[in-house]
């Protein structure tokens, strides 16, 4: 609006100055073209405020009817400062009519040009609405092509990388949505095995059909157990969803992947005997310091220890190796059990996921991992400390699970 007014302004301006110092034209010249400026401009602007309110109260939205208007307004304003300057200079009536006859003519085809003019860029309006009303019932696919080269291809080009973002947003819902499904439905089921469990135990004892003090302790120990497990799956839970909402109060320090992986070695080395099953380790000299949170780390290295074991049968091979790669330490953690079929090395590291081979729960070991959580916890552990996790393995060969960390 204030660049409208000053054009107001310096036309009558600009035009004397042109009529002065370009034409040369005489003192009384430029004072009678004042005049005819002044007046015009005052007719011209009455009448295009008059236009422009009454498109306003008659609310003549549509876009095409606006720009012939606007071409209407701008081409009288044209006639009517021709005929204001020149009419007068003509001595026939007959010149005077035939200029106005040709002023007629030009403003009718300049009218057609607008009209040319304003369906292109209500045309592409158009397909942006259908559009936009596409999405707004739902349909996610729809795109609008607009190729005019000005801002209404650029309001299309947004258009469209919104409904590709809305697109890539509902299906990363429903993939939430349907993980949340799963999780509930998993959680339920690890849940209730032990509270029927648990239940079947505490009502036997209660109803004094084990009355037997061994058997009672034993009922009461298996409880305990139970119990156990329980709390360890609810602690589990409560650290999957620190690590996935990235609610980290721990901090790494620089420490010992050497000792970390011989304690853990160590601690394995019961459960490795009592399936006979052969433990070793091997790490290079130069992998210290690694920066770190060892409980955590340990954790990690204690789940793919404890899930290598556990499917590896009588007389197999877990190893574990430690790398120096420069820039990153590489730890594998190897076995020659059973191996994990081609269909589920794409889900292995998903919580409470269980392939075929390992569905059956294992009291024996820790319930992060026989309620299919011990994967998914050191995937978040080992991506909060900056690395990755692969997993390789062939059916009857084992499996072999890589993953690095920053030094």
């Amino acid at each position: 609006m204030k660049l409208s007014i000053l054009l107001w302004i310096f036309a009558p301006i600009i035009a004397l100055a042109l009529a002065m110092f370009w034409l040369g034209a005489p003192r009384d010249d430029v004072v009678f073209l004042a005049q005819i400026f002044i007046a015009s401009e005052t007719t011209s602007l009455a009448l295009g405020w008059a236009i422009y309110r009454a498109s306003l109260r008659w609310r003549l939205a549509r876009v095409q009817v606006k720009i012939a208007l606007t071409f209407a307004l701008g081409l009288g304003i044209t006639l009517l400062n021709i005929l204001f300057a020149s009419v007068p200079m003509f001595l026939s009536a007959h010149d005077s009519g035939l200029l106005i006859v040709l002023l007629v003519f030009a403003t009718i085809i300049a009218l057609g040009f607008g009209q040319v003019m304003a369906r292109s860029i209500t045309g592409n309006l158009a397909r942006l609405a259908r559009g936009a009303e596409k999405i707004a019932h739902g349909d996610l696919t729809a795109r609008v092509a607009a190729h005019s080269g000005d801002e209404v291809e650029q309001v299309a080009d947004a258009f469209n990388r919104m409904a590709h973002q809305l697109q890539v947003m509902q299906a990363r819902e429903k993939e939430l949505e349907h993980a949340r499904r799963a999780l509930v439905a998993a959680v339920s089921h690890d849940l209730r095995t032990p509270l029927t469990s648990l239940r079947a135990m505490i009502e036997a004892i209660n109803d004094g059909v084990v009355s037997e003090p061994e058997n009672v302790k034993r009922y009461l120990m298996l409880a305990q157990t139970e119990i156990q497990n329980l709390a360890r799956l609810v602690d589990d839970l409560f650290e999957l969803t620190q690590l996935d909402a990235g609610a980290l109060n721990w901090t790494k320090e620089p420490g010992s992947l050497h000792d970390l992986i011989s304690d853990t070695l160590e601690t394995m080395h019961a459960q490795a005997a009592a399936k006979q099953i052969k433990l070793c380790g091997e790490v290079d000299p130069t992998i210290d310091p690694v920066p770190m949170h060892a409980l955590k780390l340990q954790r990690v290295l204690s789940n793919l220890l404890q899930n290598a074991i556990r499917h590896t049968p009588a007389g197999g091979t877990v190893s574990v190796a430690a790398h120096d790669r420069g820039a990153r330490a590489e730890i594998e953690i190897a076995d020659t059990g059973e191996g994990i079929a081609p269909g589920d090395l794409p889900h292995i590291f998903e919580p409470f996921y269980r392939g075929e081979t390992s569905r059956a729960r294992d009291p024996s070991t820790r319930s992060g991992d026989g309620a299919g959580l011990g994967l998914a916890i050191a995937r978040g552990i080992v991506e909060a400390h900056g690395g990755a996790i692969r997993v390789e393995s062939e059916i009857g060969k084992g499996s072999r699970f890589v993953f690095t960390l920053p030094k």
